[in-house]
């Protein structure tokens, strides 16, 4: 099972969580996602983090 990319800065800022880049959706639904959809949110919040580099 996939772990949560949580790491306790739980700031919402626009549109993402500060600490973890995800979105209200995605933090909410993640102990309900399968691992092919915590791999999907994941991948986006690689993409949220090379985006804002």
């Amino acid at each position: 099972m996939i772990e949560s990319p949580c790491i306790g800065v739980c700031k919402l800022e626009g549109p993402y969580c500060k600490g973890c880049l995800r979105s209200i959706r995605e933090i909410g639904g993640w102990s309900s996602f399968d691992d092919e959809e915590r791999q999907a949110v994941l991948d986006r919040i690689s993409e949220r983090a090379a985006q804002d580099a």
